[in-house]
């Protein structure tokens, strides 16, 4: 009984009324017994679709409390489970589809233009829908199911898709725990009750989308303590703050461009709502500025908590408001792994010194389909990175300068600027191209392509307009370019190589001149 300690199923029988979830808008509540009634239904039907341990299910769902349920019943059923964004463009979801393996797709109605075209590009896997119709109908088939746990049920996982350089983006294999007990512990666990103080009376709230790694896991994570997850389904400034107040709520996960959009509120707004409950505000995902985080301890106080990380678990540091405010830009000591700072031999520098950020003996992962990207991510002595660039202080704390890649961080979200490169320099009046980051004062950077015409007449507005307009179908908003600007010719070494940095520093300098 004690492995099911840390799992819905144990809350459903010792609170069944208490909150799992708490919908930001709509105020919908999903209770305990609630959740674990759905997540035992889709066990069910899981097993009865022919899926068995270690298959894979895929989930594309914007906010919506059912993704709770589904993604429990096949962690209870020893499933890999990959949520997908429902952000992204057709061709890309059914690309996610096809390279996980996955057997079912669940989605819902309202994704339906998605949905459909996914269908005639991966006509094999079977389509699922909340709200759909005849044996695509979710409730229906959810409804002709036991509420009772599966016979075999063991501990599944997810495998969350992490863009790679390639354009493509790349599964994070982790594998199956190797305790089959569903409610055992885990890392993420571990370090939430630890260093974020988190237990059971935790109110959470998910101000980002589901399918990103960070909120799924930690919201998966309350939900396995106990708490209870507010989750809004689009990020407000201001309703933010308003829910913090109404629910209570202690803990909560941001991305930087979180904290720009609420101090950016007038003040009669931002001291309008009593913020008194927050214990923790922790934030990852990308750089914070350190004015931004200097402001944001300035009005919530000592509560604002940072670590870095990655999808692939491979490491994790921490650092607290206090010793952040010691050590300015710092993303604290590790928790999980060891860290270790490498040149371009693998070896390890002096502290002090930049290098290549490994993390040594944290969980063992790989890039699914993909052993080329995996090698990559490993050196010589077996350590493996995330891509970054930093240094380490005497004390062992962590600084990051630069990313290995040209990776674009956009309010929170990681965009591989190769994969827009590689569609625009298809288009017919494209003779070539650059996608780089600029600095941007909301979301941190914003994706501009720079292009070098086939025909520089043509450069002007309306090339940009039409540039804009043909990738419109092809590529995700969020990787759509917010800016497209024309050269006559992209700085390039004669073997070819482009010199992505000194345009990257031209147009962050134009950003200082123009500040």
């Amino acid at each position: 009984m004690t492995a099911h300690v840390h799992h819905p199923s144990h809350h459903a029988r010792t609170m069944p009324d208490r909150p799992a979830v708490i919908m930001g808008g709509s105020g919908q509540i999903v209770t305990y017994g609630e959740l674990d009634a759905a997540s035992n239904r889709f066990a069910q039907l899981l097993r009865a679709q022919g899926l068995g341990v270690g298959d894979t299910v895929a989930l594309c769902f914007d906010n919506d409390p059912a993704l709770f349920g589904l993604a429990w019943g096949a962690q209870r059923a020893g499933l890999v489970y990959v949520v997908i964004s429902c952000r992204l463009a057709p061709p890309e979801v059914a690309y996610i589809v096809e390279d996980s393996g996955a057997k079912l797709l669940v989605s819902t109605q309202a994704l339906s233009g998605i949905m459909d075209e996914v269908a005639q590009l991966v006509p094999g896997v079977a389509q699922l829908r909340l709200g759909g119709a005849d044996a695509q109908d979710l409730a229906a088939a959810l409804s002709a199911m036991p509420a009772e746990p599966v016979d075999d049920e063991r501990a599944g996982c997810d495998m969350l898709y992490s863009s790679g350089t390639t354009g493509k983006p790349k599964g994070v294999r982790v594998p199956l725990p190797e305790e089959p007990a569903i409610g055992a512990s885990n890392a993420l666990l571990q370090i939430a009750m630890g260093a974020f103080g988190m237990t059971g009376n935790s109110v959470y709230l998910s101000p980002a989308p589901l399918y990103h790694a960070a909120p799924l896991r930690w919201s998966m994570t309350v939900q396995r303590m106990g708490g209870t997850v507010v989750v809004m389904e689009k990020f407000d400034p201001e309703k933010a703050l308003a829910l913090i107040e109404r629910y209570r709520v202690t803990d909560s996960q941001w991305v930087p461009t979180h904290f720009v959009r609420m101090l950016k509120l007038p003040d009669e707004v931002r001291t309008r709502y009593d913020l008194s409950s927050l214990k923790s505000a922790i934030h990852a995902a990308a750089p914070c500025p350190v004015p931004v985080k200097h402001a944001m301890i300035d009005w919530w106080g000592p509560i604002v908590r940072e670590y870095y990380a990655g999808t692939e678990g491979n490491g994790f540091t921490f650092i607290s408001a206090q010793e952040w405010l010691q050590r300015p830009g710092s993303v604290g000591r590790a928790l999980l792994g060891t860290i270790r700072i490498c040149d371009e031999n693998d070896e390890e520098v002096p502290r002090g010194t930049e290098g290549h950020v490994f993390f040594e003996g944290g969980s063992p992962f790989s890039y699914h389909n993909d052993p080329a990207k995996t090698a990559d991510a490993t050196n010589k002595h077996g350590w493996t990175s995330l891509g970054d660039i930093g240094w380490e202080d005497d004390d062992g704390y962590l600084y990051l300068t630069d990313r290995k890649s040209f990776m674009i961080i956009s309010g929170g979200v990681n965009i591989y600027p190769q994969e827009i490169e590689n569609l625009l320099v298809t288009h017919p009046k494209v003779a070539d191209v650059a996608v780089i980051g600029a600095p941007d004062p909301d979301m941190g950077e914003k994706v501009v392509a720079v292009v070098q015409p086939a025909d520089m007449g043509e450069a002007g507005p309306e090339l940009a307009t039409e540039l804009a307009e043909w990738l419109g179908p092809r590529l995700s908003r969020v990787k759509m370019p917010r800016q497209i600007d024309f050269r006559a010719e992209l700085p390039r070494e004669p073997t070819g190589k482009l010199f992505k940095r000194l345009l990257r520093e031209e147009y962050r300098e134009a950003a200082k001149t123009a500040a």
